[in-house]
């Protein structure tokens, strides 16, 4: 039977786990970044309209005011409307969601290593700290990559949206600029609580070190003349 101080720790990892799980899956359904700008019909040396495009990472809003001729209000679905372009901008945004996915999966896999340490005293392997150390870390760094990711292609996405509502007409698009919204900065929290996990698990191992230390340490001061016996 695990020591209560490790009980306590590991299952503080698995809660700290379980959080950014949470916080994942609803910044994934919530709206990600708002996209300004201006529109003109090609060929045009002024700008005519403009377009505001807000996005969550499956669905969005787009707004036109004469982009490039006539305007309107939409709400459409991403995947669909970047698959009839291609391109990179849908391969990027694919590999944001992929590796999300992928997030929480790595999430799942150090929770239950955590709960099966918190119950029982497995060597040190994968299924030990050595396991949650992997998971978490792979974790917090694929999220780092998803942000990087998603604001590199955030303004490519949204031109090419607003290309799809454009009918035959090429739309010059300019000066676009990007608001980021929750969705996207609870991202950022996510990777705080995957390093959280890592940190609670690091105590635990320190802790368990120090108190191995201590108990040889007598040993190691005991006068050779007795150690001799």
């Amino acid at each position: 039977m695990p020591s209560l101080n490790k009980i306590l720790l590991f299952l503080s990892s698995a809660l700290a786990t379980a959080i950014s799980v949470l916080v994942l899956g609803f910044s994934m359904s919530i709206q990600w970044v708002e996209t300004t700008m201006d529109c003109t019909s090609s060929g045009s040396s002024f700008s005519n309209g403009s377009a505001v495009v807000t996005l969550s990472l499956f669905d969005g809003t787009m707004t036109r005011i004469h982009c490039p001729f006539f305007g309107g209000q939409d709400d459409f679905e991403v995947f669909p409307q970047l698959a009839g372009i291609g391109g990179t901008p849908l391969v990027l945004h694919g590999l944001v969601v992929c590796v999300l996915v992928l997030c929480l999966l790595f999430s799942a896999c150090s929770i239950l290593i955590s709960l099966y340490n918190s119950v029982s005293n497995p060597y040190e392997t994968y299924m030990g700290p050595i396991g949650v150390y992997v998971c978490s870390s792979l974790s917090a760094s694929f999220s780092v990559v998803v942000l990087l990711i998603f604001a590199v292609n955030v303004n490519n996405v949204a031109e090419d949206l607003v290309q799809t509502y454009t009918g035959n007409i090429v739309a010059d698009v300019r000066n676009k600029s990007s608001e980021l919204y929750l969705g996207y900065y609870l991202v950022l929290l996510y990777t705080g609580l995957s390093l959280i996990a890592i940190v609670l698990i690091y105590v635990y191992e320190h802790a368990a070190y120090t108190h191995r230390r201590e108990q040889q340490r007598p040993t190691e001061d005991a006068p050779k003349e007795i150690m001799m016996y």
